[in-house]
């Protein structure tokens, strides 16, 4: 069972104005809304996923956008840094785009042998593009952004822990990733199948305060298996280890398990299948409101609680 992992499947964040949150994804860093749905849990409010043209496993960021909801405060137990991979020289259109659109951003430095720039979304979710001429995922290219400039997809995320060890064990031992790299007090960790979004880093701060869940934080990674079969062989592998993990609970677009691992974050495994287009074709991706069966018969309810939106 060892390996299976295959590195990020996708990224779940929470958000304030769901218009804000689309605005800033579509016409800003140029993703594609892949889908609008709701949220399983709380049909009352959205759920929008952003990713390439065909919604690939390892680039899609995903929100619960709630209005008005307080923010998040960055800590120990969460994801604190999302990473998309960007060409090697776009660094300078990237700035020049966040001066025009008053995006916040540092400047670039280097990290683990990278170049790499931080940002964050209007919500105060901090992310960064990361340089990574190796990357030959093909952009989606359906916005004002050059196919030479534009985000690629996940290249990684990092942990904030107290403490490493328990979950660099989870990542070594149960994941079969491979510690590559580090410096100070950041660890890298790859998955030895993933060929992208295949990073994991963490950072160890003793004495970090353990962050606070709402918006403008990470509520969850989602890591990726191909099919059923294998995410339920898995299951038992995270089982056996000692952790306390879901069964398989049905997405609509993938199955998914959940569990906490030993830092506290939230940690999800998703199957690559049966992927977005199954209520629509890749083409027309994103461009209706999406229900799951349950709530099909809600819909006109739903749609009106729902806060209006334009694409």
């Amino acid at each position: 069972m060892k390996n299976l992992i295959n590195g990020i499947h996708h990224v779940t964040a929470i958000a304030g104005n769901a218009q804000r949150n689309y605005d800033f994804y579509t016409k800003v860093l140029g993703l594609r809304l892949v889908k609008k749905t709701v949220n399983f849990d709380d049909p009352g409010s959205y759920h929008f996923y952003f990713g390439d043209h065909e919604g690939t496993p390892g680039t899609i960021l995903t929100f619960f956008p709630w209005e008005n909801m307080r923010r998040g405060m960055r800590g120990a137990g969460q994801i604190t840094e999302t990473s998309f991979s960007v060409p090697a020289d776009s660094f300078d259109y990237w700035m020049e785009r966040f001066e025009k659109t008053n995006t916040i951003y540092n400047k670039p430095s280097q990290r683990l042998g990278n170049d790499y720039l931080v940002f964050v979304d209007p919500d105060g979710l901090k992310l960064e593009l990361v340089a990574d001429s190796s990357d030959t995922r093909a952009p989606y290219t359906g916005t004002d952004i050059p196919a030479d400039k534009a985000i690629r997809g996940f290249y990684g995320v990092t942990l904030t822990v107290n403490d490493e060890k328990g979950t660099a064990k989870l990542l070594t031992d149960v994941f079969g990733f491979e510690a590559t790299k580090s410096n100070a007090n950041r660890y890298r960790f790859e998955a030895q199948k993933g060929a992208f979004a295949d990073k994991i880093d963490l950072v160890v701060l003793p004495n970090e305060q353990r962050g606070s869940v709402a918006a403008g934080s990470v509520h969850h990674v989602a890591f990726r298996l191909p099919d059923f079969e294998s995410q339920l062989q898995m299951r038992e592998v995270i089982a056996d280890a000692g952790y306390n993990i879901t069964g398989q609970i049905d997405r609509q677009y993938f199955k998914s398990l959940y569990f906490r691992e030993d830092a506290g974050a939230l940690f999800e495994i998703a199957t690559d299948i049966p992927g977005f287009a199954t209520d629509e074709s890749i083409d027309s991706l994103g461009h209706g409101l999406m229900l799951p069966p349950q709530y099909e018969s809600r819909r006109s309810d739903i749609e009106k609680v729902l806060p209006s939106l334009i694409l």
